[in-house]
């Protein structure tokens, strides 16, 4: 530019914002959270009348420790799911909860106990639960603040707890109507017991992991048959087949059982066959020198699994040979004797014969086609024999609560299967040394396995038969059987029927457990919970008619206490005679001391959340359940089976689930491990948007992986979308509404902008209605960079810069005026602190918050198909243009795409005529273009992917406007020195 012309910087329309380049996130974000608490906005939303309700209920985590990234994940997504739905025009209600009961708040008070040498069982029982309380209530203020500052809306002044008072009576209230429908019963079974935390557990409770266990091949003999009705387990008859002659060879020889718990040899009470394998009796003929095994020892084994028991036993190829088939009606003739049986010492215990049967479970997979039975402490096996009515022959009570055996078991009383510390006991060597002194020991071995862990304790669980009290899920549960007369029929229907599943795969995870599920284990062995307030007749057994106390008024009367005092009514002084009172005598009653597994407490939360509160949901139903793909076994399926049990069906109508969260590798994380990612510190670092655009970018319903240098790459991703927000808010600077254009009035490039505002529209609503964040962000953002910022404002900055007041330039800033509203309301849900950033700097106003708004209606008559396939076509040929001055750009032949002229030779008709009906120029980016139908020159540069379109590239040819920067002819031919003829325009 010479001396004498003019500088014209001033004269351009240049973006201005005070919206900053950088987010300074982790410092403001605290500020807008203050705004929000100062002008009320969840309350303000609330007041919106005429809305359809629409209810997340939260499914509540638990009071014992800082979030970890999996709360992050799932507070986020479910924020996401109440902030979209409410700006579609919901009354969307979140009311935050939290699970307060149970054993891991007991361990912590058990914990400081024994820091301070107290001993749990000389503590008040009320007094543990006051500290348990205490313990929960101050876990509550530090969640709530760490979920706050993730940006989570809701009513965080009112959450529920499941230990307030009305909470503990509710719950105590749905375990009544269970004991009034007759569902409730106690009964004494096989269940997974933690010798730890001396509790029994629920299928939700545990968790699998590898373990190493012992392998035990044990030898039970076949005892000399006799005529006569088959033996029971202790020597009562019971009908069978007679004996006579009926594998006489046999006697003396071994049937051979392979298990991993060798501490249930003391319990065995029969052995199993499958009645269509093929059994083998195999003799020893050879021994090495160091075996179990002597030459002639016969065993019968199944013929699939025989080699591999040989080996074990240390028998090679030609140290055995297979005598002769054994049939099953052979096996069904004979008797075992147990391996203790007659040892010196055993008092008699094992002397009993052991069943022998055929059996549905049995295996030629792994083992040795024999299966021990231990029916306390095996589900199977207690089934078997339950519908054989020999359960009185064949349970056990030999394993105490801690995992120790029974003190007068012989060899083996005081031995613990688990120490107290969760670690490997004594009582499986001692077995396997008793096992190897009276000769029933065959072979031994480790496996590694999956073993079912202690989700709290960590610890190895075991199943033990113990009295506890059950929810039947197979016997008609009253009340409402529109969707079925059981539990278990009500269910399966409200899957099938009731529940839409997201991803679908929930449904069949769901139904699969709920199809094959035992009864509910409704009890726990503890004391800082909901307790079965109940009653039972002192002397009756639990078969017995008037065992339980059916009595409304005594019901009415716990609940009432509850109400007024919470649960801890039922340990106080006088409490039996208080409850019972004037109608029954005290002395004829025993009050239930267990509680209620904490997963009843937070399966009956749609109670006194949904049913009892105002902002509850009218039928007492959620339209969204939202949990981790672990809860289809926890608080989904508590949930489900406890409606089911008290209205019916399923309190929910949606099922959403996420995965779990990996370090970038793929991995679990651990603290061992050192790969854990803590909210706290990500947020510390970046933000908690940062953190909330990690999640809605990620597929939340498979596992997911985050890590520093995945955090980069979001952080990457957050600055091209606020760059793309800071063009347009700098750019509509000096809009108001005298400047607004109508659709109608607007150019071509415009209309198509409008048009791609309607194609998104439906997908975010659409996306955001069926909880497709990834899906949503995706649309939002790939048309932010894709098509505004590397498109429609890359083409429209010499407009909105250069023209002036032009109509196009008021027909860019009414579409960028469109954008605003869209993507600022569109974006909230995802990133609701930088949208309220991007929103307060243009709307002022000291109570506006983008968080009070809707997603603006877009008309349906955006849409334009035609237009939309012809600005294809015509950004297809754009490609080509950009990708050949991207070259000469390379090769320093110009320095900006505006010192061309490219020839563009276009060979389909209906893309040439496209072209031409616009500045194909100002979409190029160039000073000029020249378009041409002449076949394509051999020089042209092409895309293979945009077939019929070469380029040859010409320089532009003229002065370069000083104000705009184009290269044209008649530039230094107006008024003003060294501009165009539309800048001179614009500077009259």
């Amino acid at each position: 530019m010479s001396d004498q012309t003019p500088d014209y910087k001033d004269t351009l329309n240049l973006p201005k914002t005070d919206f900053p380049m950088r987010a300074g996130l982790p410092k403001r974000e605290p500020e807008w959270l203050e705004r929000w608490e100062k002008i009320g906005i969840y309350d303000r939303l609330r007041e919106k009348n005429g809305r359809d309700s629409f209810v997340l209920h939260d499914g509540p985590p638990y009071a014992n420790g800082h979030l970890h990234i999996g709360h992050a994940l799932n507070k986020t997504i479910k924020d996401m799911i109440v902030r979209s739905h409410q700006m579609m025009g919901y009354d969307s209600r979140y009311v935050p909860g939290w699970d307060c009961h149970g054993l891991p708040i007991e361990w912590k008070i058990e914990e400081q106990y024994r820091q301070k040498g107290k001993d749990k069982d000389e503590v008040p029982v009320v007094d543990f639960r006051q500290e348990c309380r205490k313990f929960a209530e101050g876990w509550v203020d530090i969640q709530r603040d760490e979920f706050k500052r993730l940006g989570i809306t809701g009513n965080w002044d009112d959450p529920y707890l499941t230990m307030a008072f009305h909470a503990e009576a509710v719950i105590a209230a749905e375990f009544q109507k269970f004991l009034m429908n007759g569902t409730l019963y106690q009964g004494s079974k096989p269940v997974m017991w933690s010798p730890v935390e001396q509790t029994a557990l629920a299928e939700a409770e545990v968790e699998y992991h590898d373990k190493e266990s012992f392998t035990i091949w044990v030898k039970f003999r076949v005892v000399p048959s006799r005529p006569g009705p088959r033996a029971g387990a202790s020597g009562a008859e019971v009908p069978g087949q007679a004996r006579d002659g009926v594998g006489s060879d046999l006697t003396g020889a071994h049937v051979v059982i392979w298990t991993t718990t060798p501490w249930t040899i003391p319990s065995n009470k029969g052995v199993v066959y499958g009645d269509s394998f093929a059994y083998g009796l195999y003799q020893v003929t050879d021994t090495p020198e160091e075996c179990w095994a002597s030459v002639g020892d016969r065993f019968i084994l199944a013929d699939k699994l025989a080699g591999d028991v040989m080996r074990r036993a240390r028998l090679d190829d030609g140290m055995w040979t297979r005598v002769r088939d054994v049939t099953a009606e052979e096996l069904s003739g004979l008797l075992l004797q147990h391996p203790f049986a007659g040892a010196e010492g055993a008092n008699g215990e094992w002397d009993d014969l052991r069943d022998f049967r055929a059996a549905p479970f049995v295996t030629d997979e792994e083992g040795t086609g024999f299966v021990h039975c231990a029916p306390s402490h095996g589900m199977e096996e207690y089934e078997l024999y339950r519908d054989l009515n020999m359960l009185d022959q064949v349970i056990t009570y030999n394993v105490m609560d801690d995992g120790s055996f029974r003190e007068d078991l012989p060899f083996f009383g005081g031995r613990m299967i688990l120490k107290p510390n969760g670690k490997e006991g004594d009582a499986n060597a001692a077995v396997i040394d008793k096992l190897v002194e009276v000769g029933g020991l065959l072979a031994r071995g480790r496996i590694k396995h999956s073993y079912p862990h202690s989700w709290r304790s960590k610890a190895p669980v075991i199943y033990r038969n113990t009295p506890q009290w059950f929810a039947a899920i197979d016997v008609p549960a009253g009340g409402d059987d529109t969707y079925g007369k059981t539990i278990r029929e009500r269910a399966l229907t409200s899957i099938d029927d009731l529940v839409k599943f997201t991803p679908q795969t929930g449904r069949n995870r769901l139904y699969s457990m709920i199809e094959t599920r035992p009864d509910w284990v409704l009890s726990r062995q503890r004391a800082w919970g909901v307790p079965l307030t109940c009653f039972t007749r002192k002397g009756a057994l639990p078969t017995d008619e008037g065992f339980l106390l059916r009595d409304d008024k005594v019901n009415a009367r716990i609940i009432e206490a509850f109400e007024a005092e919470g649960a801890d009514a039922w340990y106080a002084d006088g409490a039996k005679e208080r409850f019972l009172g004037n109608d029954y005598d005290p002395s004829d009653w025993e009050q239930v001391f267990d509680v209620l597994d904490v997963w009843f407490d937070s399966g009956s939360t749609h109670a006194f959340v949904l049913r009892d509160r105002a902002d509850g949901t009218a039928d007492g139903i959620a339209d969204v359940y939202m949990e981790g793909t672990d809860q289809h076994r926890g608080w989904f399926h508590s949930s489900l089976l406890q409606a089911c049990g008290t209205i019916g069906r399923a309190p929910y109508r949606n099922v959403v689930t996420h995965g779990f969260t990996l370090d970038e590798k793929g991995n679990k994380m651990s603290k061992s491990l050192g790969n854990t990612i803590v909210p706290e510190e990500v947020v510390r670092q970046y933000g908690a948007d940062i953190l909330r655009l990690w999640v809605a970018q990620t597929d939340y319903t498979a596992d997911q992986r985050i890590g520093p240098e995945i955090l980069k790459g979001v952080a990457d991703s957050y600055r091209r979308l606020r760059n793309t927000m800071r063009f347009m808010l700098g750019s509509l600077a000096q809009f108001d509404e005298s400047q607004r254009v109508a659709p109608d009035d607007m150019p071509e490039l415009e209309h198509w902008v409008l048009h791609r505002l309607a194609e998104l529209d439906h997908k975010v609503r659409s996306g955001y209605k069926a909880f497709d964040f990834q899906g949503v962000f995706s649309a939002i953002f790939n048309f932010c960079t894709v098509d505004l910022s590397a498109f429609y404002f890359d083409i429209r900055k010499d407009v909105l810069y250069c023209d002036g007041e032009s109509a196009r330039a008021h027909a860019a800033r009414t579409v960028l005026d469109l954008l605003f509203h869209r993507l600022t309301t569109w974006l909230a849900p995802i990133l609701p602190f930088t949208t309220e950033d991007v929103w307060l700097s243009r709307v002022s106003g000291d109570d506006s918050s983008v968080h009070l708004q809707d997603f603006p209606a877009t008309p349906a008559d955006w849409l334009d198909e035609p237009l939309a396939a012809k600005w294809a076509m015509i950004r297809r040929a754009r490609r080509v243009v950009t990708a050949a001055l991207e070259i000469q750009r390379a090769d320093k032949v110009i320095g900006a795409s505006l010192e061309a002229a490219p020839v563009v030779h276009v060979r389909n008709g209906d893309m040439l005529g496209a072209l031409k009906t616009v500045d194909f120029a100002d979409i190029c980016i160039t000073s000029s273009i020249s378009l041409t139908a002449d076949p394509l020159p051999q020089e042209a540069f092409r895309l293979p992917e945009v077939e019929g379109v070469g380029v040859v590239f010409e320089k532009a040819e003229g002065q370069k406007c000083q104000r705009c920067w184009k290269i044209l002819p008649d530039v230094g031919h107006h008024a003003h020195a060294g501009v165009c003829g539309r800048c001179n325009e614009a500077l009259r």
